[in-house]
């Protein structure tokens, strides 16, 4: 319902008939349209999660460098690991850190006797696209004494050999498969 029919449905019948009222209600529920439009635009931006044209500003208030070629989502999730990564460091904040990268289900285990921090990605098929920002915002937050692994899911023979069709698996990026595209 438009901001027009709930301005007329508030006012008498007699109104009806007069065309200065069908002028003022119509110009006055064009502006009480573009009003809550942009209300809810600036809702969105006070989001991390949801803004588009504010994604600069976050950027610059958490001293990140702005990248305006990567896409959008991927910046959200640098400024979300940012917001996430303040505090104590833990095997909870590491992992909320990686979930805000990956978006998937992300394990994290400390191998103490190594001093080492494991990354297993578990729900998602290969290399997240911003991994780079992930090792970077991880190497922010975690000890010094402590190195990172990076375990990564990739689909094998036998979970598509007769489970999925052709078309189905021509739809996959090679990158998703065990033995895919070299990475760099």
């Amino acid at each position: 319902m438009t901001a027009v029919e709930r301005l007329r449905e508030h006012l008498p019948d007699y109104y009806d008939e007069i065309v200065e009222m069908d002028v003022l209600t119509a110009t006055e529920g064009v502006e009480f349209d573009r009003l809550y439009s942009d209300i809810e635009t600036l809702l969105n931006e006070s989001y991390p999660e949801t803004s588009t044209m504010f994604l600069g500003r976050y950027e610059r208030d958490l001293q990140i460098v702005v990248d305006k070629t990567k896409p959008a989502d991927q910046r959200r999730s640098v400024i979300i690991s940012k917001m996430r990564g303040s505090g104590k460091v833990s095997g909870s904040m590491i992992k909320n850190v990686a979930q805000a990268y990956d978006g998937g289900t992300v394990n994290v285990a400390v191998d103490m006797p190594h001093y080492t921090i494991v990354i297993t990605f578990i729900d998602s098929l290969g290399i997240p696209p911003n991994i780079d920002d992930l090792k970077q915002a991880l190497e922010d937050i975690k000890p010094a004494h402590m190195a990172l692994e990076y375990k990564f899911r990739f689909l094998l023979i036998r979970e598509i050999h007769n489970v999925m069709t052709l078309n189905q698996i021509q739809q996959i990026t090679l990158s998703n498969f065990s033995g895919g595209e070299a990475i760099a």
